[in-house]
C-alpha cells in the first residue's frame, strides 16, 4: 500500500436522487455562452463551436449547504445551468452515440467573480480565478435519466424574485453535441460533470441572498449566500 506525506483528499461526490449510492466526481467541465440571448448579453452573436473552461471537483457545494461569499470580488454573479453527469467514458464520440455516455442530470449554479472575469478578458488572461474558486459550483442531487435530454424550463430566483428563466431547448449546442465536442478535447470518464451553459439574466448576489434554482423534470437546488 502506498504511503503519503499527508492524508489524501476525500473523494468528492454528489448524492443521487432516491438512492443511497453516491456519484463520485472526477472533474467539472463548463460550456460558455450556450444560450443565444446570454451570448448577446455577454457581447457575442454567433454559433462558434462551444468553448470550455473547468472548475476543480472540490468547488462543488452539497445540496442545501450555504455558500460563503468569496474573497477578492465585489461582483459575484449567479448562472443557472443544466449539468450532465457522465457515466461511461470515451473519446471522439459521435453525436448520435453521446447519449449512451450519460448517467443522468442535475441542476447547478456556475458562480462567477464577474469583476475578475472582466479584468481577465480585457488582458486576454485565463478565467480560473473568476470561475474555479472555492464553493463556486452548488448543485442538486443527480437524477438518473435514460432517453432524450431535458428540454423544459430552467430558472433561478433570488429572494423569491425570478432572475433567469428560459427553456433548455433554447441551448445553441444541445446535450449530445456538447458531450461529443468535449470528447474531442478530453477522454471523458465516469464521474465527469459538464455544466451546459446559462440563459440570459445573470446578475449579482450579496450576503444574505436566498437562491433557488430548478430545471423542469431534473430537480431543484437552494442555498444561501453567507
Amino acid at each position: 500500500m502506498a504511503s503519503y506525506v499527508f492524508d489524501p483528499p476525500a473523494q468528492v461526490s454528489a448524492p443521487i436522487e432516491g438512492e443511497d449510492a453516491r456519484f463520485p466526481v472526477r472533474r467539472i467541465l463548463c460550456v460558455g455562452r450556450n444560450y443565444a440571448a446570454h451570448r448577446r448579453e455577454m457581447g457575442g452573436d454567433d454559433r462558434d463551436p462551444p468553448f470550455f473552461f473547468a472548475k476543480p471537483a472540490d468547488a462543488l457545494v452539497a445540496p442545501g449547504a450555504d455558500v460563503a461569499y468569496p474573497q477578492a470580488t465585489a461582483n459575484l454573479h449567479h448562472e443557472i445551468e443544466l449539468i450532465v453527469a457522465i457515466g461511461k467514458g470515451g473519446a471522439d464520440v459521435a453525436v448520435d452515440q453521446a447519449l449512451d455516455m450519460i448517467f443522468g442530470y442535475a441542476v447547478g449554479v456556475d458562480l462567477t467573480r464577474r469583476d475578475l472575469q472582466a479584468a481577465a478578458r480585457e488582458k486576454m488572461q485565463p478565467w480560473e480565478a473568476a470561475k474555479g474558486f472555492d464553493q463556486s459550483a452548488p448543485m442538486s442531487p443527480v437524477r438518473r435519466w435514460a432517453g432524450s435530454p431535458p428540454q423544459g424550463r430552467i430558472a433561478i430566483s433570488v429572494n423569491g424574485q425570478v432572475k433567469q428563466e428560459a427553456v433548455v431547448a433554447d441551448m445553441i449546442w444541445n446535450v449530445p453535441e456538447i458531450v461529443s465536442e468535449a470528447s474531442k478535447l478530453w477522454r471523458l470518464a465516469p464521474g465527469d460533470l459538464i455544466f451546459t451553459g446559462t440563459p440570459e439574466g445573470v446578475g449579482p448576489l450579496v450576503r444574505g441572498d436566498a437562491v433557488t434554482g430548478e430545471v423542469e423534470g431534473v430537480g431543484k437546488l437552494a442555498f444561501r449566500v453567507v
